[in-house]
């Protein structure tokens, strides 16, 4: 300690649709900075990033603006990483260059893949150029992936040798299951590239929820 809290999420519901909330009581109310005070209480934070929480997309400008007010709130709030749409190609310049105007605590975009039927989504040609965009911008670019995307996506990795990457969660391993390969080759061959880093953020989620362990995580 103090950490820097490399992956936070913070919304509100009555302010922002998220779909994904639908249905799921424990999640579905505002989780903002109070509450993260709350959580955190006892753990020294020297700073927070925020990573986008998955809006209905015509909030998805809104969101980033939603979140400047909040590090307007909390000064540990240092960085930024909201939607974008990645697969436009040349037609996403404009949103990144809406993003990019928002200032410099927006520090990289996300476009999460991990729910897409395409195991080489990332792949698609004009998912390839926007992702390309991303250094002109001062943009890197988070890699929300399941385990089984982890080829493709260090495939995008070396397709795009300027692009700045970050892997969240480690890329999901079957911890519940106690499985960890082919996991474990493929990300040390994604770890094996010099323009990607990796968070270790979102374990739990992968584990036993009841039962897990240090021991598993580790």
């Amino acid at each position: 300690f103090p950490i820097v809290d490399a992956h936070v999420h913070l919304w509100d519901p009555r302010h922002f649709r998220m779909p994904w909330l639908d249905g799921n009581d424990q999640l579905n109310q505002p989780y903002e900075l109070a509450e993260y005070r709350t959580h955190t209480a006892g753990v020294e934070i020297a700073a927070m990033v925020y990573l986008e929480v998955d809006v209905a997309r015509p909030y998805a400008l809104l969101e980033p603006r939603w979140v400047l007010e909040r590090a307007g709130e909390d000064p540990r709030l240092q960085g930024i990483v909201p939607w974008a749409p990645l697969e436009y190609g040349e037609r996403a310049r404009a949103f990144l260059a809406e993003l990019r105007a928002l200032g410099l605590l927006i520090k990289g975009v996300r476009r999460i893949a991990q729910s897409e039927p395409e195991l080489d989504f990332c792949l698609r040609p004009d998912f390839v150029a926007g992702t390309r965009l991303l250094p002109e911008y001062g943009l890197s670019c988070d890699l929300c992936i399941n385990r089984h995307q982890l080829p493709a996506t260090t495939a995008l990795v070396r397709l795009c040798p300027e692009t700045r990457f970050v892997l969240d969660h480690c890329g999901k391993p079957n911890i519940r299951e106690h499985e960890l390969d082919p996991w474990r080759r493929d990300i040390e061959e994604l770890a094996a590239l010099p323009n990607v880093c990796c968070k270790v953020s979102g374990l739990v989620t992968e584990a036993d929820w009841q039962q897990w362990t240090a021991e598993d995580l580790a």
